[in-house]
């Protein structure tokens, strides 16, 4: 049990985000520090661990509420900062460099502890916590993906088809572009699809998208009735700094690997072998584990504390964090990964 209590090190960036707001000045970008300076930095002198948990223990692991319960405090945590650097900003006096910094570092949080818990609570049974994977979508304007990413990606994934599954060769900032407005599109088609199998009207409150639009304009409406008008603008700012997170990692995680098609048109089964993991802990705690991917996608239930790591699925060369920083540099990004790319597809 003591060991699990490493978990609460994923606290430390919203934290670092709130000091950031408080200080201010140079330590406005806080959570941004700790993303891309500190994690990055340890991660090259600690060791990684590949160690998987007892089979044995997995069922009672898997059922401890503690786990639970870290995902859960991420909710008024997420939306106390926010509420917190709505306060600060609309409060003016601040230098432009410091409104950037915090805009940057609550954008980070909004990225980690909203989209990325979103996304495991997301793939959750229960209605509370698919309510709640909602709720911290909504901060990130990206409600849509709780449809696309469970209804699509995860059946499309490591193939053309999903606009999630970064090209050999493609850059990030044009895999950003592909992959939003194409994850978008391809949640209307598959809602489209849900209602027409149950026989429901498309223009409907039955419509979960028509839901999300609306509660995604209600929920900027707020902002700009407490704060003021302009503080919409702070608001999509933050949510734009978070989703783009999230597809910096969505590029990383299936970058150039691609499932054979089989001669019946359908694809290979997904397999270890189609996503990027890596084991350097501080990534790994910090993200929820999201980082051991390939056992995520082989059973999306199963929960982030007992995801395991594979000795043939594919090893990035570096935890997630540097590899965002580096695919900022599509040259030296491809100087390495397109290698890496090879010699995954010479071991077939």
């Amino acid at each position: 049990m003591w060991r699990d209590l490493k978990y609460l090190i994923a606290y430390v960036a919203p934290v670092a985000a709130f000091l950031g707001i408080y200080l201010q000045g140079a330590w406005s970008f806080g959570s941004i520090y700790i993303g891309f300076v500190t994690i990055p930095l340890l991660e090259f002198f600690t060791p990684r661990s590949a160690e998987n948990i007892d089979p044995k223990r997995e069922p009672q692991r898997a059922a401890s509420r503690f786990f639970d319960m870290l995902l859960y405090l991420n909710i008024p945590v997420l939306y106390g900062l926010i509420c917190y650097y709505f306060n600060t900003i609309a409060g003016g006096g601040l230098a432009p460099y410091e409104t950037v910094g915090m805009t940057l570092s609550v954008g980070l949080i909004v990225g980690t502890i909203g989209i990325n818990v979103a996304h495991e609570l997301g793939h959750r049974s229960t209605w509370y916590e698919q309510m709640m994977s909602k709720v911290l979508l909504l901060t990130a304007l990206y409600t849509h993906f709780f449809i696309e990413h469970n209804r699509g990606h995860h059946k499309n994934v490591a193939t053309d088809e999903d606009p999630a599954s970064a090209r050999l060769g493609e850059s990030l900032y044009a895999f950003w572009w592909r992959s939003i407005t194409g994850s978008y599109r391809n949640a209307w088609k598959l809602e489209r699809e849900r209602l027409e199998k149950r026989g429901k009207p498309f223009w409907s409150w039955t419509n979960e998208m028509i839901r999300f639009t609306a509660f995604q304009a209600l929920y900027l409406l707020a902002i700009g009735l407490i704060w003021g008008w302009f503080m919409i603008g702070y608001a999509v700012a933050i949510a734009v700094v978070g989703f783009l997170m999230l597809e910096s990692v969505n590029y990383i995680e299936h970058y150039g690997l691609r499932r054979q098609k089989l001669d019946n048109g359908r694809y290979e089964r997904v397999s270890p072998r189609h996503s990027w993991n890596s084991d350097h802990e501080l990534g790994r705690i910090f993200l929820y584990e999201l980082t051991r991917h390939s056992d995520h996608h082989f059973k999306a239930s199963r929960k982030y504390q007992i995801l395991r790591h594979f000795d043939d699925s594919p090893q990035l060369p570096m935890g997630y964090p540097a590899a965002i920083l580096l695919s900022f540099v599509p040259p030296a990004w491809f100087k390495v990964m397109d290698k890496k790319v090879g010699e995954v597809r010479r071991t077939k």
